[in-house]
């Protein structure tokens, strides 16, 4: 593994993350890596115009990391309010996954949520029965912090934990 350049997402580096971020958390391959949730979900994760709204909002930061001109993934970083920051849209190419890639990603992400947004928490949500999923985040210092419902409908019902940690 090597060190991951990070920056924040314009609009040319949509075309090849959409299909990234498809692939690492629903596509066929998902399932080479080990944080998709393509057993429990299918269809489009996120489409490019909701990518595209991300860059626009100045509450938001949506961070790419590359491996000299390979992107790896991505993270999302967006301003709560209040001292809190949130952190989503975390992923790894499928085939790159328990590389390290992840762990950078997520303290790009709490350092642009101290830097950007002046946050001295970040929170995120994980589908409840991604137990290894959940437990990834607690090891890097996230604490249950309560639940949340799936936001869409659907069968069998889905819930979110929510995870939270300082930063100091």
């Amino acid at each position: 593994m090597s060190d991951l350049a990070v920056h924040v997402a314009r609009r040319d580096d949509l075309a090849t993350l959409q299909p990234l971020i498809q692939r690492a958390y629903r596509g066929d391959d998902a399932r080479a890596g080990w944080t998709h949730e393509a057993d429990l979900l299918d269809g489009e994760r996120i489409g490019i115009d909701e990518l595209e709204a991300m860059i626009a909002d100045p509450a938001e930061r949506l961070l790419v990391g590359f491996d000299g001109e390979r992107m790896i993934g991505c993270v999302r970083v967006a301003n709560s309010g209040g001292g809190l920051a949130y952190l989503g849209l975390l992923c790894v190419d499928p085939q790159l996954q328990a590389g390290g890639y992840g762990k950078q990603l997520i303290a790009s992400a709490e350092e642009t949520a101290r830097e950007a947004f002046g946050a001295d928490r970040i929170e995120m949500a994980v589908i409840d029965r991604r137990a290894e999923l959940i437990a990834f985040y607690e090891r890097r210092g996230y604490a249950t912090a309560g639940t949340r419902d799936f936001p869409i409908v659907v069968d069998p019902p889905l819930h979110m934990v929510v995870l939270e940690k300082r930063l100091d």
